[in-house]
């Protein structure tokens, strides 16, 4: 639960992950404001979880400022919790970020079609995620957003799912893709043209809408598309059709692709 801090200069503390698309959000936006923070990244350092357990907490993005933590998934609740003025934002229409889901799962599609099958299992850098979890955590992503309006609330594990053995496929990753793509178009055919937008949506990172819960499955599905174009291009592969400006233009994006690109050249 997330809770406002206390009045004094309480040091700021972020923990992440790298490659997490809410973890580099958030860092972006503090340092963005001025806000100083100390970096703890979860995956170099296996005491930082650990200092999270007095909230009872094992996730991140989470920012702490002394006893008080807030979720980096809302970046509202971020700024009311390191003083900084947050205002309302305003949300693509629902029809729009539908329409670029679609284009982001086609792209992911014909980006997933070039990698060389031997480098499915190569992982991403400083990441223990594969070319492949990459490219169907993009669909699972998705997915996830049909089954919440199936009734199935989202709970943090719905976005650590890695694909089956029969998945890790070219094939097998393109047939999910096609599946996930039918599920969601279904549903905007049908419940979802008399959807109620402000509804709340049933996820684990706090209090959002329904229309606040489909733009972020579209950014964090984009960002992830934009790593798979990344990961095209290390391997010296132009992207087939590469998404631009028109499919990112007003998502919520982070700047930057990667935590530390420079690094991982």
């Amino acid at each position: 639960m997330t809770a406002q801090a206390p009045d004094g200069a309480d040091e700021v503390y972020v923990y992440w992950q790298t490659g997490c698309t809410s973890c580099l959000r958030t860092k972006e936006f503090l340092t963005e404001h001025g806000v100083a923070f100390r970096s703890r990244n979860v995956l170099e350092d296996e005491t930082a979880l650990d200092e999270l357990a007095r909230f009872g907490l094992r996730q991140v993005p989470i920012v702490v400022r002394g006893d008080a933590w807030a979720n980096g998934q809302i970046l509202g609740d971020v700024a009311r919790l390191v003083g900084l003025e947050w205002g309302k934002t305003q949300i693509l229409p629902p029809e729009e970020l539908h329409r670029r889901l679609n284009a982001i799962m086609q792209g992911s599609d014909r980006f997933l079609r070039q990698l060389p099958t031997a480098s499915l299992q190569t992982h991403l850098p400083n990441r223990p995620r594969s070319y492949a979890d990459l490219v169907y955590h993009i669909y699972n992503i998705v997915d996830a957003f049909v089954e919440h309006e199936e009734g199935i609330p989202l709970v943090y594990e719905s976005y650590y799912r890695l694909p089956p053995r029969e998945m890790q496929t070219i094939d097998g990753l393109a047939g999910y893709g096609s599946h996930v793509a039918k599920r969601l178009n279904d549903w905007f055919a049908g419940p979802g043209k008399t959807a109620d937008w402000s509804a709340t949506a049933q996820v684990y990172y706090g209090r959002q809408t329904r229309h606040e819960f489909l733009e972020r499955t579209t950014w964090h599905s984009a960002q992830h598309a934009r790593q798979l174009m990344w990961t095209l291009e290390r391997l010296g592969i132009a992207p087939d059709g590469p998404l631009g400006p028109e499919t990112f233009q007003g998502l919520p994006m982070p700047e930057k692709v990667w935590d530390s690109e420079a690094d991982a050249a």
